[in-house]
Protein backbone atom coordinates (compact mmCIF):
# COMPACT_ATOMS: atom_id res chain seq x y z
CA UNK A 1 0.00 0.00 0.00
CA UNK A 2 0.89 3.36 -1.02
CA UNK A 3 1.48 6.86 0.93
CA UNK A 4 -1.60 8.94 2.10
CA UNK A 5 0.10 12.30 1.95
CA UNK A 6 -1.11 14.93 3.74
CA UNK A 7 0.41 18.97 3.98
CA UNK A 8 -2.06 22.20 5.28
CA UNK A 9 -1.95 24.28 1.99
CA UNK A 10 -0.88 23.21 -1.42
CA UNK A 11 1.92 25.25 -1.93
CA UNK A 12 3.50 23.09 0.87
CA UNK A 13 3.36 19.99 -1.60
CA UNK A 14 3.42 21.62 -5.27
CA UNK A 15 5.98 19.56 -6.10
CA UNK A 16 4.34 16.19 -6.17
CA UNK A 17 2.54 15.78 -9.27
CA UNK A 18 -0.75 13.50 -10.01
CA UNK A 19 -4.15 13.12 -11.12
CA UNK A 20 -5.93 16.23 -9.33
CA UNK A 21 -9.64 15.48 -7.39
CA UNK A 22 -11.33 17.53 -4.77
CA UNK A 23 -11.92 16.25 -1.22
CA UNK A 24 -13.72 18.34 1.27
CA UNK A 25 -13.38 21.29 -1.10
CA UNK A 26 -9.24 20.74 -1.13
CA UNK A 27 -6.84 19.72 -3.46
CA UNK A 28 -6.26 15.85 -3.73
CA UNK A 29 -3.72 13.96 -5.96
CA UNK A 30 -3.50 10.35 -6.75
CA UNK A 31 0.63 10.24 -7.87
CA UNK A 32 2.35 6.78 -8.20
CA UNK A 33 2.68 5.34 -4.85
CA UNK A 34 0.49 8.21 -3.14
CA UNK A 35 -2.57 9.98 -2.53
CA UNK A 36 -2.45 13.69 -1.67
CA UNK A 37 -4.80 15.71 0.42
CA UNK A 38 -4.65 19.02 1.14
CA UNK A 39 -5.96 19.84 4.71
CA UNK A 40 -6.22 23.58 5.55
CA UNK A 41 -4.36 24.90 8.07
CA UNK A 42 -4.89 24.16 12.05
CA UNK A 43 -5.70 21.64 14.51
CA UNK A 44 -9.24 20.70 13.15
CA UNK A 45 -8.78 20.54 9.21
CA UNK A 46 -5.83 18.14 9.74
CA UNK A 47 -7.50 16.27 11.80
CA UNK A 48 -11.04 16.50 10.38
CA UNK A 49 -9.18 15.40 6.63
CA UNK A 50 -7.30 12.39 7.95
CA UNK A 51 -10.29 10.63 9.88
CA UNK A 52 -12.73 11.33 6.87
CA UNK A 53 -10.01 10.12 4.39
CA UNK A 54 -9.43 6.97 6.52
CA UNK A 55 -13.63 6.50 7.26
CA UNK A 56 -13.76 5.53 3.52
CA UNK A 57 -10.07 4.30 2.47
CA UNK A 58 -8.14 2.14 3.91
CA UNK A 59 -4.74 3.46 5.33
CA UNK A 60 -1.76 2.24 6.82
CA UNK A 61 0.97 4.94 6.79
CA UNK A 62 0.37 8.70 6.53
CA UNK A 63 3.17 11.20 6.17
CA UNK A 64 1.85 15.30 7.17
CA UNK A 65 4.66 17.54 5.44
CA UNK A 66 4.94 21.54 5.35
CA UNK A 67 6.38 24.20 6.53
CA UNK A 68 7.63 25.41 10.21
CA UNK A 69 9.03 27.93 12.47
CA UNK A 70 11.80 26.57 14.42
CA UNK A 71 13.08 27.74 18.37
CA UNK A 72 15.15 29.86 18.83
CA UNK A 73 17.63 27.15 20.61
CA UNK A 74 16.69 24.25 18.41
CA UNK A 75 20.01 24.65 15.95
CA UNK A 76 18.25 24.05 12.55
CA UNK A 77 19.06 26.05 9.84
CA UNK A 78 16.32 27.59 7.74
CA UNK A 79 15.13 25.55 5.03
CA UNK A 80 16.33 21.94 7.01
CA UNK A 81 13.98 19.16 7.10
CA UNK A 82 13.14 17.13 9.76
CA UNK A 83 11.31 14.62 11.08
CA UNK A 84 8.90 14.88 14.12
CA UNK A 85 9.02 11.95 16.65
CA UNK A 86 6.55 13.47 19.42
CA UNK A 87 4.03 16.30 19.04
CA UNK A 88 3.05 18.86 21.96
CA UNK A 89 -0.39 20.20 22.03
CA UNK A 90 0.62 23.06 23.97
CA UNK A 91 -2.71 24.64 24.34
CA UNK A 92 -4.96 22.25 25.44
CA UNK A 93 -5.42 22.65 29.26
CA UNK A 94 -4.00 25.22 32.07
CA UNK A 95 -0.54 26.58 30.91
CA UNK A 96 1.26 23.29 32.35
CA UNK A 97 -0.79 21.51 30.17
CA UNK A 98 -4.05 18.89 30.23
CA UNK A 99 -2.77 16.54 33.13
CA UNK A 100 -3.49 18.97 36.48
CA UNK A 101 -6.85 19.13 35.57
CA UNK A 102 -7.40 15.16 35.43
CA UNK A 103 -9.09 14.84 32.16
CA UNK A 104 -6.80 12.41 29.16
CA UNK A 105 -7.04 13.92 25.47
CA UNK A 106 -7.03 10.44 24.22
CA UNK A 107 -6.98 6.72 25.95
CA UNK A 108 -5.57 3.58 23.23
CA UNK A 109 -4.37 0.32 24.55
CA UNK A 110 -4.33 1.37 28.06
CA UNK A 111 -2.05 4.40 27.75
CA UNK A 112 -3.65 7.89 28.61
CA UNK A 113 -2.05 10.47 26.57
CA UNK A 114 -2.33 14.13 27.99
CA UNK A 115 -0.19 16.78 25.88
CA UNK A 116 1.70 14.86 24.08
CA UNK A 117 1.99 12.58 20.87
CA UNK A 118 4.03 10.17 19.48
CA UNK A 119 4.36 9.62 16.11
CA UNK A 120 5.03 6.28 14.77
CA UNK A 121 8.51 5.27 16.04
CA UNK A 122 9.68 2.58 14.41
CA UNK A 123 8.78 4.09 10.89
CA UNK A 124 10.24 7.51 11.79
CA UNK A 125 13.79 5.96 13.12
CA UNK A 126 13.68 3.91 10.07
CA UNK A 127 12.91 7.39 7.56
CA UNK A 128 15.55 9.73 9.52
CA UNK A 129 18.54 6.86 8.85
CA UNK A 130 17.15 6.20 5.22
CA UNK A 131 16.87 10.29 4.49
CA UNK A 132 19.23 11.35 7.22
CA UNK A 133 16.98 13.85 9.21
CA UNK A 134 17.28 14.70 12.17
CA UNK A 135 14.24 13.95 14.74
CA UNK A 136 12.83 16.56 16.72
CA UNK A 137 9.76 17.52 19.35
CA UNK A 138 7.56 19.37 17.40
CA UNK A 139 5.31 21.93 19.54
CA UNK A 140 1.42 22.43 17.87
CA UNK A 141 -0.90 25.47 18.51
CA UNK A 142 -3.74 27.12 16.55
CA UNK A 143 -2.19 30.57 17.64
CA UNK A 144 1.69 30.80 16.94
CA UNK A 145 4.21 32.18 18.59
CA UNK A 146 4.14 36.90 17.88
CA UNK A 147 7.58 37.73 19.80
CA UNK A 148 10.64 35.79 19.92
CA UNK A 149 10.54 35.82 23.97
CA UNK A 150 7.14 34.20 23.28
CA UNK A 151 8.62 31.17 21.68
CA UNK A 152 11.67 31.38 23.30
CA UNK A 153 9.46 30.20 26.55
CA UNK A 154 6.94 27.94 25.22
CA UNK A 155 10.08 25.98 23.89
CA UNK A 156 11.66 26.28 27.42
CA UNK A 157 8.68 24.93 29.09
CA UNK A 158 7.54 21.79 26.72
CA UNK A 159 10.99 20.86 25.87
CA UNK A 160 10.06 21.79 22.00
CA UNK A 161 12.26 22.34 18.17
CA UNK A 162 10.01 23.26 15.85
CA UNK A 163 6.48 25.04 15.92
CA UNK A 164 3.62 23.96 13.87
CA UNK A 165 -0.16 24.51 13.74
CA UNK A 166 -1.30 21.04 12.71
CA UNK A 167 0.87 18.10 14.46
CA UNK A 168 -0.15 17.20 17.38
CA UNK A 169 -3.22 16.64 15.77
CA UNK A 170 -2.27 14.60 13.30
CA UNK A 171 -0.45 12.76 15.54
CA UNK A 172 -3.60 11.73 17.94
CA UNK A 173 -5.54 11.18 15.58
CA UNK A 174 -3.12 8.56 13.78
CA UNK A 175 -3.47 7.32 17.25
CA UNK A 176 -6.71 6.88 17.80
CA UNK A 177 -7.41 5.44 13.83
CA UNK A 178 -4.49 2.86 14.54
CA UNK A 179 -2.66 4.76 11.39
CA UNK A 180 1.75 4.38 11.03
CA UNK A 181 2.05 8.38 11.40
CA UNK A 182 4.69 9.98 10.62
CA UNK A 183 6.18 13.90 10.14
CA UNK A 184 8.03 15.99 8.28
CA UNK A 185 9.25 19.52 8.57
CA UNK A 186 10.98 22.05 6.72
CA UNK A 187 12.00 25.45 8.51
CA UNK A 188 11.05 28.12 6.86
CA UNK A 189 11.48 30.73 9.62
CA UNK A 190 12.71 31.46 13.00
CA UNK A 191 9.45 30.85 15.68
CA UNK A 192 8.31 34.38 17.09
CA UNK A 193 9.24 36.20 14.03
CA UNK A 194 6.42 37.48 11.55
CA UNK A 195 8.90 39.55 9.35
CA UNK A 196 8.09 37.97 6.18
CA UNK A 197 11.84 39.07 4.76
CA UNK A 198 13.56 36.75 7.56
CA UNK A 199 11.65 33.88 6.04
CA UNK A 200 12.58 31.38 3.62
CA UNK A 201 9.63 29.48 2.02
CA UNK A 202 10.87 28.46 -1.03
CA UNK A 203 14.28 26.97 0.52
CA UNK A 204 11.74 25.10 2.36
CA UNK A 205 9.34 23.54 0.08
CA UNK A 206 12.08 22.80 -1.80
CA UNK A 207 13.92 20.69 1.28
CA UNK A 208 10.37 19.12 1.49
CA UNK A 209 10.12 18.22 -2.37
CA UNK A 210 13.81 16.43 -1.75
CA UNK A 211 12.78 14.70 1.18
CA UNK A 212 9.78 13.39 -0.42
CA UNK A 213 10.89 12.78 -3.58
CA UNK A 214 13.65 10.14 -1.64
CA UNK A 215 10.46 8.72 0.63
CA UNK A 216 9.17 7.54 -2.37
CA UNK A 217 11.70 6.32 -4.07
CA UNK A 218 12.32 4.09 -1.34
CA UNK A 219 8.98 3.11 -1.06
Amino acid sequence: MGWLLLSPTALEASFLRGEAFSFLGRRGLRGEGFVYLETGIGKVNAALTLATWASRNPVERALLLGIAGAYPEAGLALGEAVLVGEEVEADLGLREGLEPLGFPALEVGGKRYYNRFPLDPGLTQRLAQALDLKVAVGLTRDLVSETPEEAEALARRWGAQVESMEGAAFARACLLLGVRGVELRAISNPAGVRDKAAWRVREAVAALGEAVGRLLEKG
